[in-house]
């Protein structure tokens, strides 16, 4: 298996080279590909860059990317999960982050703007510091 960094991925999702855009397919198409968590969160923050605030197809790059079929990430529930809350409107990094605390009690934060995205989502109460 080999590890992915982020250029490597925006090469298969923006092809804005052509010859780095082939070599990215090709390795992954003949290559077991390992993406970690922060390889997508630094894809996702290019890609809005990029894209804009267009969340529909920062969502749908990182959903196709996941999906790949040679494409191996460390938690697939987690990242279909973080992933699913994203697209429903959390940001990127706070989604990783409760996706990944699901096994607390609670994910404590003073993001408010968070508070207000995450509430009811996954088993991890979101709430204010007391």
């Amino acid at each position: 298996m080999i590890s992915l960094d982020t250029n490597v991925v925006l090469r298969l999702v923006v092809r804005d080279d052509a010859e780095q855009a082939e070599r990215a397919m090709r390795l992954v198409s003949a290559s077991t590909c390992f993406v970690a968590d922060t390889v997508l969160l630094e894809t996702a923050w290019m890609l809005r860059s990029l894209f804009g605030p267009d969340r529909a197809r920062i969502h749908a790059a990182l959903v196709g990317i996941v999906g790949l079929e040679n494409v191996v990430v460390a938690d697939p529930e987690r990242i279909r999960l973080a992933l699913q809350w994203f697209g429903e409107g959390l940001d990127i990094a706070d989604a990783l982050h409760l996706a990944g605390s699901q096994h607390a009690s609670s994910f404590v934060t003073f993001d408010r703007r968070m508070l207000r995205r995450a509430k009811g989502r996954g088993n991890c109460a979101v709430k204010e510091p007391v």
